[in-house]
């Protein structure tokens, strides 16, 4: 059912604030995962199960510090558990179809609320427009009405932002469409009739833009995504993946924010890459000179191989990069190759399987022998 969440005093957060207190208090879940504000400004992921703290709810800021997908994972993946809602970005959702089938999420007892993504800033960036009085929230949810989406002046959305063809929540229990939308007057909102009902929701005709709106967001944004891609296989063209991470440190904050890489047990969490003393001197004097730290390629590589299938392009590995390396554009642009290989798309379809744990027998006929 499709219906319209009214707003009142032009305080669209407000509105959406009294929505997942609705969910809260109706006895639909049992917690809320939601973006709070912090008392020092900050935003982070939170587990709320008292209503009234909903107040410092706000999923519509236009930042993100972590893929909540994992978080969702997290409360849900084993028994005993709550009955959780979830609310999450598109990227996020996507993320969490993809760890459902890797079996580190379960959505027995999830409630999947999807937001409408318009862009969102680094943390770095949206911590210092706080000294500046903060984002103009007003002028930011303005643009989901045109679709004509831009950063405040001055400020730049996350890469991952800039060139994301997938901006609107596709599957979701509660969908808050917000692009096509004039959130002044109303947040049009699609749940389950039986959700609705509860919640004492009746259905609304609702001003439907949002298919325009989206395939325009999708045309600006698929134009900036081709252009990124053709200059970082240029740049993997000239310079080799060795060439274009370079600076890399094995830091390992692109496998520690990464939604995907979820293995308890990480090689290069090991000691298998701590070798004695002696190892390292004995390959400088082979080589003349030996790079430290060692095996950053192997690393990146090793990363590719296990999850470029399931990226579904958040772009966490490049806000966390410390060396300021084009991680998300490598493993998109490879992804993408990767992904049309097996006709596959992350976070498309829960009931589409993983290309790498599903056998077929006519598969790469064309590579090997019949």
């Amino acid at each position: 059912m499709r219906t319209l969440i009214p707003v009142e005093n032009d305080d669209t957060l407000a509105a959406v604030q009294g929505l997942l207190r609705q969910i809260l208090e109706a006895d639909i879940v049992d917690a809320l995962l939601v973006p709070m504000e912090t008392p020092h400004g900050a935003l982070t992921p939170a587990l709320v199960s008292d209503p009234e703290m909903l107040d410092k709810a706000n999923p519509l800021a236009p930042v993100m510090g972590v893929n909540a997908a994992r978080l969702a994972g997290r409360v849900s993946v084993r028994e005993p558990r709550q009955r959780v809602g979830v609310v999450l970005r598109p990227c996020e959702l996507r993320a969490l179809t993809e760890l459902v089938k890797l079996k580190q999420a379960d959505l027995d007892d999830l409630v999947t609320i999807g937001v409408d993504c318009l862009g969102t800033y680094d943390v770095s960036v949206y911590a210092a427009t706080r000294d500046d009085g903060g984002v103009d929230m007003a002028a930011y949810l303005a643009t989901a009405r045109s679709g004509e989406l831009a950063a405040e002046e001055g400020l730049a959305f996350r890469d991952a932002c800039q060139m994301c063809e997938k901006p609107h929540v596709e599957q979701a229990d509660v969908t808050l469409e917000l692009f096509g939308a004039d959130l002044t007057g109303g947040i049009p909102v699609s749940l389950p009739d039986e959700m609705a009902e509860t919640l004492g929701l009746s259905p609304a005709e609702v001003e439907d833009q949002r298919k325009d709106v989206i395939n325009a967001v999708v045309a600006a944004r698929t134009e900036v995504r081709d252009e990124r891609f053709a200059e970082i296989r240029e740049r993997l063209d000239e310079e080799g993946i060795e060439g274009v991470f370079a600076s890399c440190i094995r830091c390992h904050n692109c496998m520690t924010v990464c939604p995907i890489c979820y293995c308890k047990t990480c090689l290069f969490k090991s000691q298998v890459f701590d070798h004695e003393p002696i190892q390292y001197a004995n390959w400088a004097q082979r080589k003349g000179a030996y790079r430290m730290p060692s095996d950053t390629m192997l690393f990146h590589l090793t990363r590719l191989n296990h999850m470029v299938l399931s990226c579904v392009g958040c772009g966490m590995c490049t806000s966390d990069c410390p060396a300021d390396l084009p991680v998300g554009a490598v493993f998109r642009a490879i992804g993408q190759e990767t992904q049309a290989t097996f006709d596959y798309e992350p976070g498309r379809d829960l009931e589409e399987p993983l290309p790498l744990i599903t056998f077929q027998e006519d598969e790469w006929l064309d590579v090997g022998e019949e």
